[in-house]
């Protein structure tokens, strides 16, 4: 445990940002499942309505600094790319 109030101070900020970090994750870690699921299932609908949610959150999550911008770029190529290839 810390001693000097600026290494509490610390830990607390940490526990908040990680929390955070957290729940942005899941969320675009879960629209990604989903529209992966969609895909698999074949269902263009729905693979097409949680690319939109996935990219959203996404890009909320680069710009929330949890994930950087070109991973961010990069998971929304492939999943479009797959989209794309289940319309054909």
């Amino acid at each position: 445990m810390p001693i000097k109030a600026s290494a509490k101070k610390y830990m607390r900020v940490t526990a908040r940002k990680t929390a955070r970090n957290t729940i942005v994750r899941g969320l675009f870690r879960g629209a990604i499942k989903q529209t992966r699921k969609a895909i698999s299932a074949g269902n263009v609908d729905d693979a097409q309505k949680w690319m939109k949610a996935s990219q959203k959150a996404l890009d909320k999550a680069a710009q929330k600094g949890v994930i950087k911008k070109n991973t961010a770029a990069r998971l929304k190529s492939r999943l479009n790319a797959a989209v794309k290839t289940l319309i054909k």
